[in-house]
């Protein structure tokens, strides 16, 4: 398992920078992000270093599943937004700044929170796409 370099979250897990936080345990912390898309925008973070989300291990996986749910409904209930996005990034050409793993949850009423273009194509190797996914999973 890879370790990234020390980044802004590792500040803040450490109490060197301030953030309001909004939920932590044993393995995530989530707090509001200073630069929010829409009123509400939480990131959640693991506390265990790893720039992307396949580095890391099954503990602090697992408690990003946990608290995702949990801090959504809270979101919606704060923000009175029925909607909202979950953005997690992995590398730079997948746009992710801060190179330790986070998810947003952004908030969206009206014109408020995150906006994009999907630029799609057509799946054109389904079957032998799907073998090989199958493959590399067993």
């Amino acid at each position: 398992m890879a370790a990234s370099s020390s980044t802004i979250f590792d500040s803040i897990l450490a109490g060197d920078i301030p953030c309001e936080r909004i939920f932590e345990d044993e393995h995530v912390l989530a707090f509001l992000d200073i630069q929010p898309l829409s009123r509400g925008h939480v990131l959640l973070i693991p506390k265990q270093r790893a720039a992307k989300l396949h580095e890391l291990d099954e503990a602090h996986a697992a408690a990003l599943g946990r608290a995702l749910p949990r801090l959504a409904r809270a979101v919606m209930q704060v923000s009175g937004c029925e909607d909202y996005n979950v953005l997690q990034n992995n590398g730079a050409p997948a746009h992710q700044a801060v190179m330790h793993v986070h998810f947003h949850i952004i908030p969206k009423c009206a014109h408020k929170g995150l906006e994009l273009i999907w630029n799609t194509e057509n799946l054109k190797d389904g079957p032998e796409l799907g073998s090989a996914i199958r493959a590399a999973l067993a």
